[in-house]
């Protein structure tokens, strides 16, 4: 997905604003419940499991994820918009039905007020197909008649530069960051893009699979260029393909893109042009706005290469680059024709999709995002769908995994005092954000038509960074969110040391408070404390309490946990979800050090709720079989093989099967499901990964 200028990235998610600081952390304080006993009925089964699901002819010990959603995946039918399906598109779908029922309210009423109107004005015009479908590629021609004016680097560079207000694509991609050496301050981080497929892997793979998506996608920008009315488009498109292979040579692999030392490399603005040479910078951040006197160049040797190749290469072939994603890019705010080919290549050859998700979907998730109307939306949502109550009981679990962390911390036999004070510290400051921002995103100023759909998509692009140029130089606003509330999904983000759990993420399966306590503590206090755990994972653990990027580590202490995460590693590195292709353990190690060690804190904290008292037996289970239940279906899911396979080369966690089997590195899920030496996830003790 494309990032923003004015996007601040996070090392883990996304970013971050407000919420409310705890400075103290008990270290002896016994836990207290979080849930009463139930006066209510759990919403999924008799105390929030759904035990329908399991297949009991599997056994835990051969595979968790299987026995504890077997029948369900056995006979889930995927739907035909869908390429993955699970807990968390469940929740997401629910939360997309709310959104609409705000939208279709709000559409339906008089005398609304700023933030309303524009939600309707906006949701119109997304919905107006026979306007959009009359227009055809006519949104675009602006942009398409610059690109066409090309005629010198200089005004290729200008485009790179404009490439988010244009919606462009860009092999030098700028977006507004945190100073990791002074979070109070904001800064530019330069990184290479530009690419169509999902991973440099997809490009410079030679197996039958990867060829053969490459031939669909030579045929896709074909079909792109021909809209564009682009003659001789085939050649032009072989040209095109050929670029981004250069570009994608030059990128480093994702493993390497996620290690915090090497993608800090802070310049001066007035040094870049000697040390970054050949490209004008001062034209390129004029384009932007911003005023940049320091930056960081986030990857140094692959920004030298797409300098390299932005001047060896024909201006020609770059300007049917940016024509191609021009309008592959925008295609969704395009007639439905140029959607529907869109579709063709992005959703049914690359990731398995059937057909397109409804229109209104769509809308709701172009609405939804933090560079849109999200917090407008979200301000509703929050005031109709989620009660006070919840808030207040998820911030006693965030209170008591915080202690159950530096019960685990004190407790460490490879760690020494002196890296224990500083990982106290760390622990003590972390600032946990619920359910919604304290301060709310305004739209002052932001103009939005009922009949001019990629009008009010340039406006917003304006709006937003337009309100990044004018923070530039400002003191960074911790008040500032990187999600919405209706959002499913949580974040850490290390420069503000905060963990965030937007509203919608707070139902079942993560969280009931009609739910057996085992279930909230499996579900979201183990979230809680995969959150949690990214400020202690391989790169998470190189920012200090206050957010900067130090080392607060003994070098021996290092060199253990780094044995144990190599050991991590090496261990996810084994699956194989698709014959010959693997979970990178490497890439996806800060997610399944935050699974593992979020999996022990909350282990914790429900055993320190119990105050000594053995939990009760419910529908035959434990309160641990409860418990690491909770955990495997909050990982619940079905994906296409196409889909599988973006996860295994583009992203960073590792697919929720697997994730679903983080509890055989715990010794009480060897006891909790009786599991024997001969079961196919057995660890013998030594091999049980246990950091935190």
């Amino acid at each position: 997905m494309r990032k923003s200028l004015i996007a601040m990235a996070l090392a883990t998610t996304f970013l971050g604003g407000c919420g409310t600081q705890e400075t103290t952390s008990p270290k002896s304080d016994t836990p207290s419940d979080v849930v009463a006993p139930m006066q209510a009925k759990a919403e999924l089964g008799s105390f929030g499991v759904d035990l329908t699901a399991r297949n009991l002819n599997v056994k835990p010990g051969d595979d968790f994820f299987m026995y504890a959603s077997g029948t369900w995946y056995d006979n889930f039918v995927m739907p035909a918009d869908k390429t993955r399906f699970g807990a968390f598109n469940a929740l997401a779908e629910r939360s997309e039905t709310q959104v609409k029922e705000i939208i279709d309210d709000i559409a339906s009423r008089t005398n609304l007020n700023p933030d309303e109107q524009l939600i309707a004005d906006f949701y119109h015009a997304y919905m107006d197909t026979d306007t959009i479908n009359k227009l055809g590629i006519t949104p675009v021609q602006a942009t398409l008649d610059q690109i066409a004016a090309i005629k010198s680097t200089d005004d290729l560079t200008k485009v790179f530069g404009d490439s988010w207000l244009l919606g462009v694509t860009s092999p030098i991609r700028g977006g507004m960051w945190f100073n990791r050496l002074n979070p109070d301050q904001y800064e530019m981080s330069i990184g290479a893009g530009g690419l169509g497929l999902p991973d440099r892997s997809y490009y410079l793979e030679d197996s039958e699979r990867f060829v053969k998506i490459r031939d669909a996608y030579l045929v896709h920008i074909t079909k792109m260029l021909e809209f564009a009315g682009v003659k001789d488009a085939a050649p032009r498109a072989a040209a095109i393909l050929t670029l981004e292979t250069k570009i994608a040579e030059g990128q480093w692999p994702r493993e390497k893109r996620r290690n915090r030392d090497l993608t800090l490399n802070q310049i001066k603005r007035d040094q870049l042009s000697t040390e970054y040479p050949g490209f004008n910078w001062d034209l390129y951040f004029a384009e932007t706005g911003y005023k940049v006197p320091q930056l960081n160049i986030s990857e140094p040797e692959p920004i030298k290469a797409m300098i390299d190749l932005v001047n060896k290469e024909d201006l020609s072939v770059w300007q049917d680059y940016l024509t191609f994603h021009t309008i592959s890019d925008n295609a969704d705010l395009l007639a439905e024709n140029i959607y529907t080919t869109y579709f063709d290549f992005y959703g049914k050859t690359l990731n398995g999709q059937e057909e397109p998700r409804p229109r209104w979907k769509r809308a709701v998730e172009q609405m939804s995002g933090t560079q849109s109307l999200g917090f407008a939306i979200g301000k509703v949502y929050v005031a109709r769908y989620f009660p006070e109550s919840s808030k207040q009981q998820m911030a006693e679990l965030v209170k008591n995994l915080r202690t159950a962390m530096g019960q685990r911390i004190d407790g460490l036999d490879w760690m020494g005092a002196e890296t224990k004070v500083n990982a106290h510290a760390k622990l003590d400051s972390f600032n946990p954000k619920i359910g919604y921002p304290d301060v709310w995103q305004e739209f002052d100023g932001l103009k939005v038509s009922s009949n001019d759909l990629m009008a009010n998509i340039k406006n917003l692009r304006q709006f937003f960074r337009d309100d990044s140029v004018a923070k530039e130089l400002q003191k960074t606003d911790r008040n500032r969110w990187g999600m919405t509330p209706q959002r499913v999904n949580a974040y850490y983000n290390s420069s503000f040391n905060e963990i965030v759990f937007p509203a919608a993420i707070l139902q079942p399966p993560f969280f009931d408070p009609n739910a057996d306590p085992a279930v909230n503590y499996g579900g979201i206090g183990a979230v809680i404390g995969h959150e949690m755990g990214h400020g202690f994972d391989d790169q998470g653990s190189k920012s200090d309490a206050n957010g900067i990027q130090r080392n607060w580590w003994t070098d021996e202490d290092r060199a253990a946990f780094e044995a144990k995460a190599d050991q991590l590693a090496a261990q996810y590195s084994k699956y194989e979800p698709i014959e010959g292709n693997f979970v990178n353990g490497r890439n996806s190690l800060g997610e399944n050090i935050g699974d593992v060690g979020g999996l022990s804190m909350a282990y914790h904290a429900y055993k320190l709720s119990l105050n000594g008292k053995e939990a009760p037996v419910i529908d035959g289970l434990t309160g641990d079989q409860r418990f690491f239940l909770a955990w495997a279906q909050v990982w619940k899911e079905k994906r296409t093989e196409q889909s599988m396979l973006n996860q295994l080369r583009g992203g960073t966690h590792a697919p929720g099967r697997y994730r679903a089997l983080a509890p055989r590195n715990h010794d009480a899920w060897y006891k909790a499901f009786d599991v024997q030496p001969d079961d196919a996830l057995y660890l013998p003790a030594d091999q049980r990964v246990k950091i935190w």
